[in-house]
């Protein structure tokens, strides 16, 4: 009979982790699709990087704000019903994209983000601590990598959506807006919105249908409800606050290079580089399907090369899957972010297509820093993982803060001196690869 029993947790354990990664799939690529449209708002709402940034800002605040609430709910109402509630307000927000676009009001845009990114924070206090819980403590970093491998599935098919709906056709200036003619205009605002609505629109369809499978599926219960715990008792877990720093700084960092990579492309005409290029032509070309790249946005034409960035996250987490398998996970870590600070250094002081497959490659040593980051972070805390889950992924606003200084500072001084402050965040995760993960319990 336990025999029996032992089984079928075994097999649970199986099918619940599938139907997990299919969540990160999912959110990994909402995350960067919402990357593809700032370059469009800059343009309609006349915007300067600063305030495109508010984007991200609207985006990862919700982090800041509703993680820890999130943690208190997961520790009451368990990790199935905390998907589930993320899943359906991810959708809500979603279907929010219709009624923003038909307004053209940039705040209707922010207090969309705000909602979608609400239903995301909820999804991963949830998702990533039941990922680590679903086997062996010693698998924990291998089994989040695993998952977090498909998240960048997510990320690398996304920028090819961007590029190929969000991106390709030809935005027109806010000056050049105002000289069209009142049905041009109309005609043109209207175009404009479909852009925009139609892929939030079927994500919304998919992400509530997946909800939907989520309620119908039989996950193992691998938390006690009603929960005692409390966050003041997981602060006193150095390893954890020091994890939740390095949360902050790695996802500001990878957001800032995502969010301004078409920005930084086109500063260098890299545009004018790709389509006198063979090779960087074919390429392109083949990512948004024409070859008739010259009647193409050069911002869709160098966006096609930000896939690059997510596919490195990708490729390099199946790695880190293995690696952190066989390895220690902080010195894998510690690899990482040597090889992230390399490749600002690199792209910094070179030009042309080395500066830009330099800060590409950055994606790949991103691949393994948060998932390795949160598990060493919270794999002490028993049964206070859903407070330490809280904690780190209030952390996540890092993604709020990092990308709109780094606009401010590339406005200031241009996008390679910006890039200094990436190199000290990258810096900081190397630091608690190496001395900062040992844990000390302030009492």
């Amino acid at each position: 009979m336990n025999q029996q029993s032992n089984l079928d947790g075994k097999t649970n354990y199986k099918s619940a982790f599938v139907l997990v990664v299919m969540l990160f799939f999912m959110w990994g690529f909402i995350t960067v699709l919402v990357d593809s449209l700032i370059p469009r708002l800059k343009e309609i709402f006349d915007l300067n990087y600063s305030q495109a940034g508010l984007v991200q800002f609207a985006f990862f605040m919700a982090y800041g704000l509703l993680s820890i609430p999130a943690g208190f709910i997961l520790a009451r109402i368990g990790y199935k019903k905390g998907i589930l509630l993320g899943l359906t307000t991810m959708g809500v927000g979603c279907l929010l994209f219709w009624p923003a676009a038909s307004s053209r009001t940039f705040e209707v845009f922010l207090v969309g983000y705000f909602v979608l990114a609400g239903g995301m924070t909820i999804l991963q206090v949830a998702a990533n601590p039941y990922v680590s819980v679903l086997g062996e403590p010693k698998g924990a970093s291998s089994r989040l990598n695993l998952s977090q491998a498909f998240n960048s599935v997510g990320t690398t098919i996304a920028p090819m959506v961007g590029a190929m709906f969000i991106l390709s056709d030809n935005i027109l200036t806010g000056d050049e807006i105002r000289t069209l003619g009142e049905v041009e205009r109309l005609s043109y605002f209207s175009a404009e919105a479909s852009a925009v609505q139609s892929p939030f629109i079927i994500l919304a369809i998919a992400l509530l249908a997946l909800a939907a499978l989520v309620a119908l599926a039989k996950l193992p219960q691998v938390l006690k409800t009603k929960n005692s715990g409390s966050y003041a008792s997981a602060l006193k877990n150095s390893k954890l606050t020091k994890g939740a720093l390095g949360i902050f700084v790695y996802v500001g960092a990878e957001v800032a290079i995502g969010s301004y990579l078409v920005n930084y492309f086109l500063d260098m005409n890299l545009a004018e580089t790709i389509l006198s290029s063979k090779f960087l032509f074919s390429i392109s070309a083949s990512v948004l399907n024409t070859s008739d790249l010259n009647s193409i946005d050069p911002k869709g034409i160098v966006g096609a090369f930000v896939m690059f960035y997510w596919g490195g996250a990708m490729v390099g987490r199946f790695i880190g899957a293995y690696l952190t398998n066989i390895m220690s996970p902080a010195k894998v870590l510690g690899g990482f972010a040597a090889g992230a600070v390399m490749m600002i250094i690199a792209s910094m002081t070179t030009s042309g297509v080395v500066a830009m497959v330099s800060i590409l490659a950055v994606g790949l040593f991103n691949s393994i820093m948060f998932p390795t980051i949160f598990t060493i972070a919270i794999e002490d805390l028993g049964d206070l993982k859903p407070q330490g889950s809280g904690i780190l992924c209030t952390a996540i606003v890092g993604g709020a803060f990092i990308p709109p200084l780094y606009g401010y500072l590339s406005d200031l001084a241009g996008f390679k001196l910006a890039l200094i402050l990436l190199m000290i965040c990258y810096g900081y995760i190397l630091f608690y690869a190496l001395r900062g993960h040992q844990s000390t319990i302030v009492k």
